[in-house]
């Protein structure tokens, strides 16, 4: 298993894109709102939280760390 380091920032980053993305989930599944309403703001949250998170995930897993191999 590799082990991926990640600074502060990127983890808010994360935190908060999964929580837009739950967040809209939850707006369309809920009926508290008009069907219109619910739409539009659920909608909107989970394409910011999809579309936010390509290049989180390519940040995350796309750059391998340089191997640190101690000379003998």
């Amino acid at each position: 298993m590799s082990e991926r380091r990640l600074n502060l920032s990127d983890i808010i980053l994360i935190a908060a894109t999964r929580g837009m993305l739950g967040a809209g989930i939850g707006l369309l599944l809920a009926g508290k709102l008009s069907n219109d309403q619910r739409r539009a703001v659920g909608g909107t949250l989970v394409l910011v939280g999809a579309v936010t998170t390509i290049p989180l995930a390519l940040r995350v897993f796309g750059h391998q760390a340089p191997s640190r191999d101690l000379a003998a």
